[in-house]
This record gives structure tokens, C-alpha cells and sequence, in this order.
């Protein structure tokens, strides 16, 4: 496989070069090393009270035969622990801890010692099923599986220098490349979960061994063709699903749920399960960049179009629909029904980073700032014990405990999850974020989010340079990047996102305004860069009104506000109950307020009563009265962090 016509534009910076200092980041960064992770390693030992449990460090002990038992937990309950020592790697490269790095060398040896001699290794088929290997690529998760392993191994090995994991993690994978491919023997199989494609290039970033880039464009490319791999995969099992033991079904599963429905080059539109999708897109930007390949690129920016001005919430949540933890169509974004299941919000930030390193345009910094600032943050309780599944628009309590419908829909955040993918997945994302502020190519640095850092290392045009960002997001729109150290001579570009909600950006050159260069929502600086160059940004932080597309019957009427990278909501503490009847005039003026620590928003405003309270009848002639009231919004990124009760982003008009 030739790897030599890559489409890259940038590369992500060396993790431990990136060292972030930012007075809104870092208490998130201190929180998952300092609080959840050692949270996340007692719920994975079930040592949480009331909390849901875990069951995967007993299934490791029991598939290493160190005690007796029973698998517990889902298929794929083994990806908990990979999620978490990914994690732990990440965290280990930026903040060196002897104990925390003791537990996960522990935990690596207990999955180690679970692995078979065939560099096979999943504890449910270990334990459960050990004669249905690769029997039921469409339900069992087990590349799936793998691929987590794959990730927490590149991670640790990147953060710590050790290759025991890495070791465990090519066996494995060497294990799949032999059971499948084109060749003679092999299933021409790929799992109904995509994850490991991407896993696959990471793999071969690290090792430079081109089999497993080779591998995951094999499984992405044979995905949706005919005839399809699953469907008889499923007639030979006698169309019995791992989820519905001993019943023949009529049907299999909706092949668009899997992404299998056409091959990935065809696909227009994303439709089915969320996560597996923006995985699956994330692999094909990988492949698009590693390979050259302008076709798989052109498939990558239809699909992301679709997602992002068609399918994705305002809080850069998708997945419209519990049913499947799906998108459904075009502008079908209900807001108190929808899934917007974190990991999918993950995933897009996987997506977007992938995509700016093929083409550095605005939009995808935008998505992926949207997406952090809001839907991924408020995913996590400020204590760090806690968590959302599910990110709705708007929230009844009553409707969750009384709506079959919408008992996916929560106003309190859990300790735990029998399904626990989100918890780790927050983890991960937060400890590695320092790889998603910038990227470099030769002679030229982007600036995608504005998030501080003490010291960033780096070479631009043959030259050591040294850098600080300094910002005040997201409550000022101060930022400052400063050329803290520059090595020699030599012209090089320094590119910085214009967020698209900044209507006004004023950029200044060592105290001296600027009119830089504007290229796809990119503002580019180049210059013979020296020692003390200051580049500063006054981004414009004024509160906006978001509307919706007129095809988004949801949102009819109804008006968000945004300032910055933040979107807002209405909670009951600050506004009272019935928080649908509540309007906010067009000509309001919206003005600053602080309530704790944050920055939120105030209006004058009405609340539609009842004008004949003494009416008992459901329906009635008489109109309802309005009444004045100030209303008050917080950032959608803390709520329920207070009181739970009523939420809402889309207000009346």
C-alpha cells in the first residue's frame, strides 16, 4: 500500500508539547486527573454505592482464571477499562503520577494475563461464548471491542514510554488482520460497530507498519457491499440475534442503522446508530489523509454537510431519536425527546479534528468548539461524580418518570451506567485536549480553539519556536499569542479561527492593527516571526439570537440565545416552572448578569397565565393573559448543577 500521497494539510502537536493554562479549561483538565479518573477506576471495581455496576474488572479476573464466575455487563463491557487507561495516557504525558501510572500498569497486567494464545482477547467470549469467535460481527462488538484496546494502547505507550499494552494490542490486531481480508480463507467481514478503523491508523501512525492501515481500509471499504456480509453472516446463525436469544426473526437489522446499507463512497446522507456513524467518518478522513484519496474526501465532506446543516442540535449534539440512539431526517431535531447521547458529540470532535487537518475551513473548528463548549462539558457534573447519557434541549421531570416515551430523558446526572461508554469517553477527549488546539504543518500554525497554554513547542520553517495563547473565553473575548522563544531566522504563518458567532474581529500586531489575510475563516499572519511578537484578537462577545431553519418544525416560533462559543438555557430555579409559556419579546434587550461564577443572560419578558384560573376545563373560549417577568438564561454547559427542575433552550418568541 503506497502512503505516500497524503492529503495532509497539518498534523496534531505532540500532546506533551501543549501545555494548557487556561482559566476555564484547566479546572476541567485538574478535574478528570484529580477526581474522575480515580472515580471511574472504583465504579470499574464496583466500589460505588448505588451506582450501577460495572463488572469489568471481575470479567478480566475471571478470563485470566484468577477467580470464578460469570461474565456480567453488556458484550462489550471490556471497551470501559480501555477507555479509562486511554485516558490514563493521555493524562500520564501532560502530568506525570506514580500512583495513578502503578494502578494502570496493574490493570494492563490483568489484561494481559487475559489474553489467549492466539492474540485473541475479549472476556465476554472468553467467558460466555468461547466457541462463537467472530460468529456475529453484526451485534458482538468485537472489533469494536478490539479497537479500544488499540487506542488505550498508542495512548499509553505515547505517555509513558511502555510497551506492554502496545504489545498485548498488536497480537490482537495481528490476530484480526490474519482472520480477515480478500485473501483466500479469510471472512470479508466488518464489525456492526465501527471503531476500529480508526484505531487501525492510529496503529500504524505509532508502528509504521502499513498491514493495518491496509486493514482498516479493507474493513471501511468493504462495508455495504453486495452481497452484504452481515445479512448472510445473519442467515448462517439461523436469523437469531445475540440480543434476542433462541428467536428466529423474520428481518434483520436496518442495514442503515449500521452504515452497511451502500458502500461508504455512495452514502449521502448519515442515517442509523450516531456514534457508529462519526467513527466511521473519522476512520474515512484518516484513510482520505493518509492515502491521497480525493474520492473518500469528497464522500467525507457530503456526509459531514448533511450532519451539520441538516442534523445537528445548536449544542452540537446528534442523534435525534432513543430509538436506536439514531439520526432520523433532515431537520427532524425534536428537543425534548431527542438522544444526543454524548459519545456521538465525541465523535463529531473526532471528526472535525480530522477534517481541519485535511482542509483548514472555519466550519470545523466551529462544530468542534460547539460540541466541547457545550454538549460534552454539560455531560459532566461539576464535581466530576456524575454523569449525562443523553443531552436534551428541553427538560419536564415529570414527562421522564411519566412518558415511556421519555424516560431516556433525565434532570439529574447518574454515578454510572450499565452501558458506561460516556463517562471514559469524556475522559479521554478532555485528558488529550491539548491535541485538539492546534495543528502545524511545515510553515505554518492553526489556532483552531482559544484555549490558554503555559508553553506550546513546536518547528515552523526549519525553527524552534515556543508559543503562549492567552484567553478569556468564554467570558471575554480577549485572546493574546505570544512568540515566547523563536530559534534563527525564517518567514512563517501563524493562522487564527474567526468563530463564525464574532460578527466583528479586531486583530493588532505588537500593539498595531492588522488586516490579516482571510482564507476560509482562517485569519493568516506570516512573518519573521521574533522573540516577544504579540498577535492579539478582541473577538466580539455580544449575545445573539439563534434561529432555527424554517424546516425545523420544532423550533417554530421559538428563538436560542448565544454568546460566544456558549448557547444558553432556561432553567425553573432562576424562571419558575411551565417554562414553555414564558416569551421573549424580539426587542428585548438582552444584558450581562453573573449568577455564581457564571456569566448568564437577563431580558424582560412575559409569562402566558391562565386568565380564569377558576375554569377547571381542559379547553376553553377565553384567551390567556400575559404577565411580565424577567427572565434569566445560563450556559446549556452547567445546567442542572444546581437544583433539578425544568430546563429549556428554545424560548417563545
Amino acid at each position: 500500500m503506497n502512503t505516500e500521497h497524503s492529503l495532509a494539510s497539518s498534523s496534531p502537536l505532540d500532546l506533551r508539547a501543549v501545555h494548557i493554562q487556561d482559566q476555564y479549561w484547566s479546572s476541567f483538565v485538574n478535574l478528570i486527573r484529580d477526581t474522575v479518573l480515580p472515580y471511574q477506576w472504583e465504579a470499574m471495581n464496583d466500589r460505588i454505592e448505588s451506582a450501577e455496576p460495572s463488572h469489568v474488572i471481575r470479567n478480566f479476573r475471571i478470563a485470566a482464571g484468577l477467580e470464578a464466575g460469570n461474565f456480567g455487563g453488556f458484550v462489550f463491557q471490556d471497551t470501559d477499562i480501555y477507555k479509562w487507561l486511554e485516558a490514563v495516557g493521555y493524562s500520564l504525558a501532560v502530568t506525570p503520577d506514580a500512583d495513578l501510572e502503578l494502578i494502570a500498569d496493574e490493570a494492563i497486567a490483568l489484561i494481559a494475563s487475559a489474553q489467549q494464545e492466539d492474540g485473541y482477547l475479549n472476556t465476554y467470549f472468553a467467558i460466555a461464548e468461547p466457541g462463537n469467535r467472530w460468529t456475529n460481527l453484526m451485534d458482538c462488538h468485537e472489533m469494536y471491542t478490539a479497537g479500544h484496546l488499540i487506542e488505550a494502547a498508542v495512548a499509553y505507550y505515547q505517555g509513558t514510554g511502555k510497551s506492554a499494552l502496545l504489545s498485548v494490542a498488536k497480537r490482537l490486531a495481528d490476530h484480526i488482520d490474519g482472520q480477515f481480508g480478500d485473501d483466500p480463507g479469510q471472512l470479508r467481514g466488518y464489525d456492526g460497530h465501527q471503531e476500529i478503523e480508526l484505531a487501525l491508523v492510529k496503529l500504524y501512525e505509532v508502528t509504521g507498519e502499513e498491514n493495518y492501515l491496509k486493514l482498516a481500509s479493507f474493513l471501511i471499504e468493504e462495508r455495504g457491499q453486495q452481497p452484504n456480509y452481515l445479512v448472510e453472516e445473519w442467515e448462517k446463525r439461523g436469523r437469531i440475534s445475540h440480543w434476542s436469544p433462541g428467536v428466529v426473526q423474520n428481518n434483520h437489522q436496518d442495514l442503515r442503522y449500521l452504515q452497511a446499507h451502500k458502500p461508504v463512497r455512495e452514502q449521502e446522507a448519515a442515517t442509523g446508530h450516531a456514534v457508529r456513524a462519526v467513527y466511521m467518518y473519522a476512520a474515512m478522513a484518516d484513510l482520505a489523509l493518509h492515502l491521497g484519496d480525493e474520492s473518500l474526501l469528497a464522500a467525507c465532506k457530503r456526509l459531514w454537510s448533511n450532519v451539520v446543516h441538516k442534523q445537528m442540535y445548536i449544542t452540537g449534539s446528534i442523534g435525534s431519536t432513543h430509538h436506536g440512539e439514531a439520526f432520523t431526517f433532515d431537520y427532524d431535531l425534536p428537543n425534548d425527546t431527542n438522544y444526543s447521547e454524548t459519545c456521538a458529540s465525541i465523535g463529531l470532535i473526532f471528526f472535525a479534528r480530522r477534517m481541519l487537518q485535511l482542509e483548514p475551513s472555519g466550519e470545523y473548528g466551529d462544530v468542534m468548539e460547539r460540541a466541547l463548549y457545550n454538549t460534552v462539558t454539560a455531560a459532566l457534573a461539576i464535581d466530576g461524580k456524575s454523569f449525562f447519557y443523553v443531552n436534551p434541549l428541553e427538560v419536564f421531570p415529570a414527562a421522564g418518570r411519566g412518558n415511556p416515551g421519555k424516560h431516556h430523558i433525565k434532570s439529574v446526572r447518574q454515578k454510572w451506567f450499565a452501558c458506561a461508554c460516556c463517562p471514559p469517553n469524556i475522559s479521554r477527549l478532555l485528558s488529550s485536549l491539548g491535541q485538539y488546539i492546534f495543528t502545524s504543518g511545515p510553515d505554518v500554525l492553526y489556532t483552531h480553539l482559544y484555549i490558554g497554554t503555559d508553553t506550546t513547542n513546536l518547528t515552523l520553517a526549519g525553527r524552534n519556536v515556543s508559543l503562549r495563547l492567552e484567553s478569556g473565553l468564554p467570558w471575554n473575548g480577549h485572546v493574546r499569542l505570544r512568540v515566547a522563544s523563536a530559534a534563527g531566522n525564517g518567514v512563517f504563518s501563524i493562522a487564527m479561527r474567526i468563530p463564525s458567532w464574532s460578527d466583528q474581529t479586531a486583530f493588532t500586531l505588537n500593539g498595531s492593527p492588522v488586516e490579516p489575510e482571510i482564507r476560509q475563516g482562517y485569519a493568516y499572519l506570516t512573518h519573521d516571526w521574533q522573540e516577544g511578537d504579540v498577535i492579539s484578537l478582541d473577538l466580539d462577545m455580544e449575545p445573539k439570537r439563534i434561529y432555527a431553519h424554517p424546516n425545523v418544525r420544532a423550533n417554530a416560533g421559538r428563538v436560542a440565545l448565544q454568546r460566544g462559543p456558549l448557547v444558553y438555557c432556561f432553567e425553573e430555579m432562576d424562571n419558575g416552572s411551565s417554562l414553555p409559556n414564558l416569551i421573549l419579546p424580539a426587542d428585548a434587550d438582552i444584558r450581562l448578569v453573573h449568577i455564581g461564577n457564571s456569566v448568564a443572560l437577563h431580558a424582560e419578558g412575559f409569562r402566558q397565565e391562565d386568565s380564569d384560573p377558576a375554569n377547571a376545563s381542559l379547553y376553553r373560549t377565553s384567551s390567556l393573559k400575559l404577565e411580565k417577568q424577567s427572565i434569566y438564561a445560563v450556559p446549556y454547559t452547567q445546567w442542572g448543577n444546581r437544583k433539578p427542575g425544568e430546563m429549556l433552550v428554545w424560548i417563545r418568541e
